[in-house]
């Protein structure tokens, strides 16, 4: 085979693996990096445990992207999928532990961890890395990618090129976008970008109230016009804007689809998921018969959380001061009706900067999912969040990142 002169630019996580891969099968590569460490965003990723995949099998994880998205990715899974992905870390002295949801983690719960055994990875393969240093454009001539130029003015030439930059979520991180810009101005189509695991702002204002609570073994549906999408049992956080927390995020994608068609979109928290509207009632009536003379806000106490009493009392218009055996049948049944459907109205996303990932990037259409080479730019790469493929939270879109930037990465050697 042989040594070609490899330029990755970005050292996510996506970057890293292609610069891994190329570097095991003996290339000549050099890591472009414009902060001053490798792996900002990685590290925050699973609220700084790293859940690095996801270990269900191949035909539960793709449906967990959009199905355009899963088919785009299964050539790549096909070569380097999560027990690979495993094994590749373990191997390197790397233990796991798979958690519910089948969500990966390492043993140490630190993030860290994970970015240890990849820069000691780059630098068992001689790879470079070069620091502080920020890709302004590519060099194309005749078709063909021939290098970078930097933002210093430095050309540096190369045979084969992979972006990995990122998309423009946690820009503080250093994802701002410039190689999806770059892509664009080479002829790319671009996807339009915006939030993906994303949180969201409502009407009412008493979130904020309930800033910080945390809601558990809860159901939540969101729904627009004849439209609905119905969660998991999870749980849903409660902040100073809105609503966010597992469930919220994950389902968030095609939320905000809705709003940018201008939609209305309504949320519906279940509570109490396990049991009918009629058991519920029935549940309400046998704790107020048994503490007939306890106001109906300490008797409250044992079906929701305390500072949510409050709200519920405001919001069905019952006096905090009335006894359980003053409550009334009808009472009762507005009680029951909300703790199975608490309703909210959804306004927006929060920004891009607050989202998990980046929807949108360069279409899949100038992108060959079995090389993830360009197809608009010959010996030009793009991996990772750049590309237009998103999905649920749990190890799925880290995966994806992995997944590509190795393909790439093995493809940059090979063709």
């Amino acid at each position: 085979m042989n040594k070609k002169k490899i330029i990755i630019v970005g050292g996510g996580p996506a970057g890293m693996m292609a610069a891994i891969r190329a570097g095991q099968l003996n290339q000549d590569v050099t890591l472009i990096e414009k902060n001053t460490s490798l792996g900002r965003k990685l590290l925050l990723t699973g609220k700084g445990r790293c859940n690095l995949t996801n270990d269900c099998d191949l035909d539960a994880f793709m449906s967990r992207f959009s199905k355009k998205s899963g088919q785009f990715l299964r050539d790549a899974f096909k070569v380097f999928f999560n027990k690979d992905l495993m094994r590749f870390f373990e191997k390197r002295g790397l233990f796991l532990k798979v958690e519910r949801q089948e969500r990966v983690f390492p043993v140490t719960d630190k993030a860290e961890s994970v970015l240890d055994v990849l820069q000691k990875e780059l630098e068992k393969t001689k790879a470079r890395v070069m620091f502080k240093k920020q890709v302004k454009d590519i060099v194309v001539k005749g078709g063909r990618v021939q290098g970078v130029i930097l933002s210093d003015g430095d050309e540096v030439l190369c045979d084969r090129l992979i972006l990995a930059t990122g998309g423009i979520s946690y820009p503080h991180t250093g994802s701002t976008g410039e190689g999806i810009t770059i892509s664009e101005k080479c002829g790319h189509r671009i996807v339009s970008l915006r939030p993906g695991l994303v949180p969201f702002e409502t009407k009412q204002k008493f979130p904020k109230q309930l800033s910080g609570v945390t809601l558990k073994n809860i159901r939540i549906r969101f729904c627009s016009e004849k439209k609905q999408i119905v969660s998991d049992v999870g749980e849903l956080l409660f902040t100073r804007f809105g609503v966010s927390g597992p469930l919220v995020i994950s389902l968030s994608g095609q939320v905000v689809d809705w709003l940018e068609k201008g939609k209305k979109v309504g949320l519906e928290i279940d509570l109490k998921p396990g049991l009918s509207e009629g058991q519920l009632e029935k549940r309400i009536l046998k704790e107020f018969k048994a503490a007939p003379k306890k106001n109906i806000k300490n008797l409250l106490k044992s079906f929701l959380p305390l500072r949510l009493v409050d709200i519920f009392l405001k919001l069905v218009k019952i006096d905090e001061n009335k006894r359980g055996s003053q409550v009334t049948q009808q009472e009762r049944r507005k009680l029951a009706s909300l703790l199975k459907g608490l309703p909210l109205e959804i306004t927006r996303p929060r920004g891009i900067e607050f989202a998990m990932v980046t929807r949108g990037g360069i279409s899949l259409k100038d992108v060959d999912p079995k090389t993830m080479a360009s197809r608009v730019v010959k010996n030009l790469f793009v991996v990772g969040e750049m590309v237009d493929v998103d999905g649920d939270t749990g190890g799925f879109n880290l995966q994806a990142a992995f997944s590509t930037g190795y393909l790439a990465g093995q493809m940059t050697a090979r063709l």
